[in-house]
């Protein structure tokens, strides 16, 4: 399927839900809508459905205006945060569904098929409610499945689920979405998420969408600190700088000797760097931040260190379980080619040099 949103906008009373828009979503790809709480995900992803019609702009499908076609009209399957399955249906019956709508052949091959694939097999004579949460969700994903509908929408599926599930979830989602063909919209509050889905990413903030196009781009290249805010886990850490004529120098910080293809934007600017590129062991060419360790937490397999320093609190992504003394002296470490610089306006000027970046 091809969906366009041709300056598609959505108005409720005097509020703006979502600002006019236009996205050319890839066909038979994955693309993530990326932003926090009421950035319009969730407002977009009804317009795509149906569920509500825009106040402005159009919805095309396969080059065709389906503006204001309620969603029974449309081919399109959804899967939300919530567990939704029919409770006096057992998990087989669950799944097959849609295809029995459809009344189409060979549906007991096709339920085994996609329960094996979401490994709730052992399942299928159970009821949802003898299932846990994360099992639930497997059904609903198994449903919208086969439901082989060319739109399938994604709002935050994995949201309620503890963090192990979602880790299962979020590798297997991967591998089904290349197997099955459907264009896949899926809505996420997480960039790592995103990332590990690939495709394509629409960030979204406050109902406009700051920046789309393929994921590891837009990554690398927000276009500005709100799309680097959005697209950061933890978020990446800001500091204050002016244009000197040897480099950039840090507020209470050193001078960067950075040597950009392009010309320096003038006056005060903004240099950016994400967590994982502060270290505490240096490399040729770093520079050195000193300053203190105010907080120290372990996550999954990662620590996060806080360190305030004179150009302000940056917070360092270290791989692995590390011990760090509150209040002890830290000097972090950095390449300068790893740096961002936005402009006053808070414009993407300087990219990192991509192959300097690990």
């Amino acid at each position: 399927m091809q969906l366009v949103l041709d300056g598609i906008g959505k108005k409720v009373g005097a509020e703006t839900w979502l600002h006019p828009m236009s996205l050319d979503l890839r066909s038979g790809a994955v693309t993530v809508l990326l932003g926090a709480t009421q950035a319009g995900k969730t407002s977009l992803m009804r317009l795509m459905a149906g569920l509500d019609a825009p106040t402005a702009g159009r919805v095309l499908v396969d080059g065709r205006d389906v503006t204001g076609v309620p969603v029974r009209h449309r081919d399109v399957s959804m899967v939300y945060q919530q567990f939704i399955n029919y409770p006096s249906m057992t998990v087989a019956r669950n799944i097959a569904s849609p295809m029995r709508l459809r009344r189409q052949i060979d549906v007991d091959a096709r339920v085994r098929e996609l329960a094996a694939k979401l490994h709730i097999e052992p399942f299928l004579d159970r009821l949802p409610a003898e299932l846990s949460g994360g099992q639930q969700q497997r059904v609903a994903l198994a449903r919208a499945l086969a439901k082989q509908a060319p739109l399938m929408l994604l709002d935050e599926p994995l949201v309620n689920l503890d963090y192990k599930l979602r880790e299962e979830l979020r590798e297997e989602l991967t591998q089904l979405f290349a197997t099955e063909g459907s264009t896949v919209v899926y809505a996420t509050t997480e960039p790592a998420e995103a990332l590990l889905l690939g495709g394509y990413t629409a960030v979204l903030d406050q109902g406009e969408l700051l920046q789309y196009g393929p994921t590891v781009d837009v990554f690398h290249r927000p276009r500005s600190l709100r799309v680097a805010r959005a697209f950061s886990d933890p978020p990446m850490n800001l500091m204050a700088a002016e244009v000197a004529a040897d480099g950039l120098r840090l507020r209470g910080g050193p001078v960067l000797p950075l040597a950009p293809s392009g010309a320096l934007p003038g006056g005060a600017v903004t240099v950016g760097l994400r967590a994982s590129a502060l270290r505490v062991v240096p490399r040729a060419h770093d520079v050195a931040l000193s300053g203190r360790v105010e907080l120290a937490e372990i996550s999954g397999s990662d620590t996060f260190v806080h360190v305030g320093t004179a150009a302000g609190e940056l917070v360092m992504q270290l791989t692995g379980v590390h011990y760090f003394e509150l209040g002890a002296a830290l000097t972090v470490w950095f390449s300068p080619a790893q740096a961002y610089l936005f402009d006053a306006a808070g414009d993407l000027s300087i990219a990192p040099q991509r192959d300097r970046e690990q």
